[in-house]
């Protein structure tokens, strides 16, 4: 259960769930909430697909380029560190929002942005992915890649319903407050890139 537990908190951090709900406001704009909701569906599934091939066969993928688990640590935190600090610095109430006009076609505008880049690559960014990859290739047993999973499942659900309700957060907390916590889940992300770091460097040193 710990276990499930620690990689469910991994998973929602690295899906840095309060930039997506930052970016999805500033592209909804003017939206109606049922658009909005689609397209929160839409994301969900579409992170969910890629999220699930990523951890799944990361280890074949190591093999099939000759990539040792340690290297990738190495580069894949490095990444996971620069989106991190990118997070924390970057002005996300900045970014330019695409406003749709009331006539568009609804279906089109949600297929627009829904994979990209709501799903790829704001929602599974290259840091994302490359965690995604040594956590799938560390799960040794059936058991441990089932819970991953699942936890992967969770996080990817909690993220979907955040969207869903996106309207209702923001106006509850107001876009600064969901901005500051972006930027704290960027350090968290910083600790766990560190973290990556560290162990594929211990590994080298101490065979």
């Amino acid at each position: 259960m710990a276990y499930f537990f620690n990689n469910f908190l991994k998973f929602l951090f690295l899906l840095t769930p309060f930039f997506v709900l930052s970016m999805f406001l500033a592209m909804t704009q003017d939206w109606a909430i049922r658009q909005k909701r689609l397209l929160a569906l839409r994301i969900g599934i579409a992170a969910f697909f890629s999220c699930m091939i990523l951890l799944f066969f990361g280890k074949w993928i190591f093999e099939a380029f000759d990539i040792t688990l340690d290297a990738f640590r190495i580069g894949g935190g490095t990444l996971l560190f620069l989106s991190a600090v990118g997070l924390v610095n970057g002005k996300v109430e900045d970014k330019k929002p695409v406003v749709a006009e009331p006539d568009d076609d609804s279906e089109a505008k949600i297929s627009n942005i829904a994979v990209v880049p709501l799903a790829i690559p704001v929602t599974v960014g290259p840091g994302t992915i490359a965690a995604l990859l040594v956590i799938g290739a560390d799960a040794s047993t059936v058991k441990t890649h089932l819970l991953s999973a699942g936890a992967l499942a969770l996080a990817l659900l909690c993220l979907t319903t955040i969207l869903f309700v996106a309207t209702w957060i923001e106006q509850k907390l107001g876009r600064h407050v969901i901005v500051i916590l972006s930027k704290v889940t960027g350090l968290i992300l910083a600790a766990m890139a560190s973290q990556m770091i560290f162990t594929g460097i211990r590994s080298f040193l101490v065979p």
